[in-house]
């Protein structure tokens, strides 16, 4: 779950399909907080805790290391799209939705363009979707081509319980559909209040809707790269990371997590 304040990344993230592929994903993904609002959404019910590896790094020590880009995938063009054809491949050898891989893939390529020194990787963006919700497809939902989940995904209420922090309602329950707390809403989880400041409109179609990854995994690169990090670094990855959710726990099962989608990524590019 993102605060309300604040081995390879490199795969496709450093992914030489940039030339052709970069100025479509640019064109199409807005920035910009200033966004339409979606839809109500239903109470769908409390984000996963999934049992998954830490890897044995200490925060600051080191970030998931960042290969040179590779060689172009494919000369672009409508058919075959070279960027699915990847994502497919990587599905193929790793638990993720190839849907899920196109979207931390279309956010990496965009904050190349627009924020190329925070160096944000598909990767890692992988790593938060899978701890976060399971890249959209807690309990029994899937991930639609659409990029949005077949049910809304929607927290528990932030009301203060142990372990939990009070946040009490800030967007008059349109995103979570409680007027009395907040609840983390979509793939990534962003509370209300934040998902305000960092709305961002991946699929293009003029609205920033948390529960369309698309959206939110712009939303969270733009998150994480705030103030200027270099994610690169063990420090800038580590501050990134744990302002999502300020945990070591956290932040090395997302290390370990990344590592092993790069690995998946790079198998795809070099086969």
């Amino acid at each position: 779950m993102i605060s309300p304040t604040s081995t390879a990344l490199a795969a496709v993230g450093r992914l030489a399909v940039a030339a052709g592929l970069l100025a479509a994903v640019a064109g199409g993904v807005g920035l910009t907080g200033h966004l339409s609002a979606p839809p109500r959404a239903p109470i769908a019910g409390p984000p996963p805790e999934p049992v998954l590896e830490r890897a044995p790094v200490s925060p600051g020590s080191i970030a998931p290391p960042v290969e040179e880009p590779p060689e172009q995938l494919a000369a672009p063009g409508p058919e075959p799209d070279p960027l699915r054809a990847w994502a497919d491949e990587v599905a193929a050898v790793v638990d993720i939705p190839a849907r899920a891989v196109v979207s931390y893939a279309h956010a990496d390529l965009a904050m190349r363009e627009h924020q190329p020194g925070c160096r944000v990787s598909w990767a890692t963006l992988a790593g938060i979707g899978r701890v976060e919700s399971d890249h959209g497809r807690y309990a029994h939902r899937t991930l639609t081509e659409d990029a949005v989940p077949s049910e809304p995904i929607i927290g528990i209420p932030l009301d203060g319980r142990p372990g939990v922090r009070a946040i009490h309602d800030t967007d008059g329950g349109v995103l979570d559909g409680d007027t009395t707390y907040d609840r983390a809403v979509g793939p990534m989880q962003f509370i209300p209040g934040t998902w305000r400041k960092w709305a961002s409109d991946g699929s293009g179609d003029g609205i920033g809707d948390p529960q369309n990854l698309d959206d939110a995994a712009i939303a969270a690169a733009r998150y994480l790269c705030a103030g200027g990090r270099d994610m690169t670094t063990g420090v800038g990855w580590w501050a990134g990371v744990m302002s999502y959710n300020n945990s070591v726990e956290y932040g090395q099962k997302v290390f370990a997590l990344a590592e092993s989608y790069a690995e998946a990524g790079n198998r795809g590019l070099r086969e």
